[in-house]
Formats: structure tokens, C-alpha cells, sequence
């Protein structure tokens, strides 16, 4: 019975595409993903939604409470990274000096997205009430290297 639960669970991995791709893609030179490769783990604290139009990857990341100068972006070699520091956390300790709760921290946070084919020339970024908005248009035929962005 435990040999016929696991050839079971066996054949529906191999036939799962979520694992093959997985498998495909880690065994693979860089140079051979087609698709983008997207993280779905915000263990760091951002959140973030990566949608794929036909013209272009729209990136948006939940970034509250942090002023936009310490947002610093980048996209190179077909990469595209946010970095995001956050040092203004107020004290909430009482007037003993206990802290009753804090979930929030201090320190450096990023992500990092492979975006392939993207314009660097055309990239946007916008920041709008806590939500970071990275717009990387797709290239038409032409391939580019590295690019800093500038958050408006």
C-alpha cells in the first residue's frame, strides 16, 4: 500500500508543468529561460504583483510607510531589482521601556525579478500612496543592458 501511495505521488509530480518548468529551469543555463522568472515568496515584507501584458511587465510592490528616497530600483542584464530601506520605525516602548509588541523592523529589504527583452529607455516607476509601480516595456527587436530608474 505505502509503494502504491508513492508511485502515486510520484507520476503526479512528473506530470505536473509546475515542477517539470521548475526543474527545466533550475538545471538550465540563464540563457536559455524563455519565460520570466518570478519569485513568489515575500518572507522580506514586499509584497509585490507581476503582471505580463503584451507590451510590457507591470510590477507592483506594497511598500508603506517608506519615503520614496529609500527606494532604490535597477534592471540589468535582463534583472530587474528594488531595494527599500526602512530606518524611521517610531519607539513604542512604554515608560519602563517595554516593548508590549512590535512586528515591524528596521533594516534593508529587496526582490529581484528576471524580466527578459525589456526597453530600459521606456522603464517607469511611480510611487503613490505606499504602492511602488515599475512599468518595463517589452523591446520590439533590439537588445539593451543595464538602466537605473528613477521613481517619480
Amino acid at each position: 500500500m505505502a509503494t502504491d501511495m508513492m508511485t502515486r505521488r510520484n507520476n503526479a509530480l512528473m506530470n505536473d508543468t509546475f515542477f517539470d518548468n521548475l526543474a527545466r529551469r533550475f538545471f538550465a543555463p540563464v540563457d536559455d529561460w524563455e519565460e520570466p522568472i518570478i519569485s513568489s515568496t515575500a518572507v522580506n515584507g514586499l509584497l509585490t504583483d507581476v503582471k505580463e501584458t503584451k507590451d510590457a511587465y507591470i510590477t507592483r510592490v506594497d511598500i508603506p510607510g517608506v519615503d520614496k528616497n529609500d527606494i532604490k530600483l535597477n534592471y540589468h542584464d535582463n534583472v530587474l531589482n528594488i531595494n527599500v530601506t526602512k530606518n524611521d520605525i517610531e519607539d513604542h516602548a512604554d515608560k519602563n521601556g517595554n516593548v508590549l509588541m512590535s512586528e515591524r523592523s528596521t533594516g534593508t529589504l529587496s526582490r529581484s525579478y528576471q524580466l527578459p527583452n525589456v526597453d530600459v529607455k521606456g522603464i517607469k516607476a511611480d510611487y503613490d500612496k505606499g504602492v511602488l509601480t515599475v512599468t518595463l516595456p517589452k523591446l520590439t527587436d533590439t537588445k539593451e543592458s543595464g538602466h537605473n530608474i528613477e521613481i517619480q
